[in-house]
């Protein structure tokens, strides 16, 4: 008689195939099928029991004793053993070990910012499918990279690049490094980047045809050599102040374009003619070509390499971590040392083979004698910011033990002259102001003083103090007393203009530039401030090397 269906007893196989993955056995003859059924229970029981106890033994012999007890440290290299152990049972080799091989990253999976800064190379795969990149996650600048048939296009201010990666979108960019300023931005004029993709028009990357996208074609006019990129950059915005040239300007064009190492043409929108002859010298360390004026340049220029928009890393600042090799502040002023001082060679030395760049060394002077004091340059200022008792400075700097000289600057100056000068100092005092950040041409180890009005200890200190001190100098600070700036008389001694500027300030940039570098001039107290010059030259005296001769001029 048949059991029921809910009461049939599981069959051996049902059993055991949960544990072990074999074809079933063959029925049992009909005359042992009754007998077979406790049997089958306890095999479906012992199966499983004895290959549990089998591999456990097994485990234990192979695995040392010390190794049964992982650390938190060791968890990551035994979380790696255990894959390679998995990658082997998964890959046929004919070797006995597992040989690692890194993967070859594609273009696409590389950051933008590793092609802005050359860290991603110039590759056979980088050139076949072209390059189109922005990196926007600076707040102070947008950059972006282009490789491949690269094209200006001056009629329309925009960028062609032809045998673009398929998927590409047009980019807009303002290549000028205050993004965070929206008034100053709105002026810069924006560049166009618009990528055709393959078959689009263009006949390679030397080609000299082009089909735009418009369908106009236009023929390159200049094709510039393999090789040599272009750098497109604004100097516009807050271009004619010399803080600004340096800081929005000069020390990101070094950041983005010195690892060209002169195989660069700079591509310049809001060109200024006065611009290009104030800093051709510094122009001339970081390019063998000349400029290109974007807007009046009417003529196609052809590369295979642009980085439109300049890479910035702060005030003043060249940082050695953000830089593939390393470079700093202190290569930044050895290429300035380098330019200016060649302008004032003669012009036979100037036509011999160029020095090296080499950083300045800190100043020597002639052991001290009362006929030989060490030389302090005091920058006044004219509109605002004036130090209203400058007599009495002069005579306190002289009362200290330096040889004080007042450098009344103009706009037309010639930087050549200002370098000289503070090149061979080994001091220099300024109100807080464009001018300090000529501390640029000043030898390591000599001393800044800063004197900071009231309402500006911050902007003091960022602008100028930090980058100083980066570049070796010895920076002191003298802070204006409430009493000592012209505030006080304007709005009274116990205003919240003068005794708490931070709530100016938390107004916003503009309102605290009107109050407090606009309206401002001061009166040092002299005995305080002559306290703080012999500190100086206590601190010449210990760090600056004498010689036995008067310093031999710099060249």
């Amino acid at each position: 008689m048949q059991l029921p269906q809910h009461h049939q007893k599981p069959s051996a196989h049902s059993c055991c195939s949960s544990w072990i993955r074999r074809s079933p056995p063959p029925s049992p003859p009909p005359h042992k099928r009754a007998g077979g059924v406790g049997r089958s229970r306890y095999a479906c029981r012992l199966v499983p029991l004895l290959v549990l106890t089998v591999y456990s033994v097994v485990t234990v012999l192979r695995i040392p004793s010390s190794s049964l007890v992982v650390s938190t440290a060791d968890s990551e290299r035994v979380e790696r053993r255990e894959d390679l152990e998995a990658l082997k049972t998964h890959l046929p080799s004919n070797q006995n070990g597992l040989e690692a091989r890194e993967e070859t990253r594609s273009v696409a999976s590389l950051p933008c910012s590793a092609f802005i800064s050359g860290e991603a190379g110039h590759g056979a795969a980088a050139d076949a499918e072209g390059v189109l990149c922005c990196d926007r996650s600076h707040y102070r600048s947008d950059v972006c990279y282009l490789r491949g048939d690269v094209r200006t296009d001056p009629s329309t201010t925009s960028v062609l690049l032809y045998n673009a990666p398929r998927g590409s979108a047009p980019e807009k960019v303002r290549p000028y490094t205050r993004k965070f300023e929206g008034s100053v931005m709105s002026s810069i004029d924006e560049v166009t980047i618009v990528p055709v993709p393959p078959g689009g028009g263009g006949g390679g990357a030397h080609s000299n045809m082009s089909v735009g996208v418009g369908g106009g074609g236009r023929r390159c006019d200049v094709r510039h050599p393999r090789g040599v990129a272009a750098v497109v950059f604004s100097t516009g915005g807050y271009t004619g102040n010399v803080y600004h040239e340096f800081s929005d300007g000069l020390v990101p064009l070094f950041v983005t374009a010195q690892r060209f190492a002169g195989e660069v043409v700079f591509v310049v929108l809001e060109y200024h003619y006065w611009w290009l002859g104030r800093y051709g010298a510094v122009l001339e360390q970081l390019t063998n070509y000349r400029v290109v004026d974007f807007r009046h340049d009417r003529r196609v220029h052809c590369f295979d390499e642009m980085v439109v928009g300049l890479r910035i890393h702060g005030e003043l600042v060249v940082d050695p971590k953000l830089m593939p090799d390393g470079k700093s502040i202190k290569d930044f002023q050895a290429l300035l040392h380098q330019g200016y001082s060649r302008t004032t060679t003669t012009a036979s030395a100037s036509s011999s083979s160029p020095t090296p760049l080499l950083p300045l060394a800190p100043p020597t002077r002639p052991c001290p004698r009362s006929a030989n004091k060490p030389k302090m340059l005091i920058f006044i200022r004219k509109q605002n910011r004036v130090l209203l008792n400058l007599p009495q400075v002069v005579t306190a700097c002289r009362r200290a033990g330096f040889a004080p000289h007042v450098m009344n600057l103009r706009r037309q100056t010639p930087l050549a002259a200002i370098h000289a000068a503070l090149a061979s100092a080994d001091a220099m005092v300024a109100v807080h102001g464009a001018a300090v950040t000529h501390f640029l041409f000043m030898r390591p180890g000599s001393v800044l003083l800063q004197i900071v009005p009231v309402g500006l200890d911050w902007a003091a200190d960022a602008f100028y103090g930090k980058p100083a001190q980066q570049l070796g100098l010895d920076y002191l600070e003298y802070r204006v007393a409430p009493e000592e700036s012209s505030l006080a008389a304007e709005y009274g001694l116990n205003s919240t203009v003068v005794r708490t500027p931070w709530v100016i300030s938390s107004r916003g940039w503009w309102e605290m530039k009107k109050v407090y570098m606009d309206r401002q001039n001061v009166t040092v107290n002299v005995k305080r401030f002559a306290d703080l010059l012999r500190a100086a030259r206590a601190r010449l005296r210990n760090t600056t090397a004498c010689a036995a001769k008067p310093a031999a001029p710099l060249r």
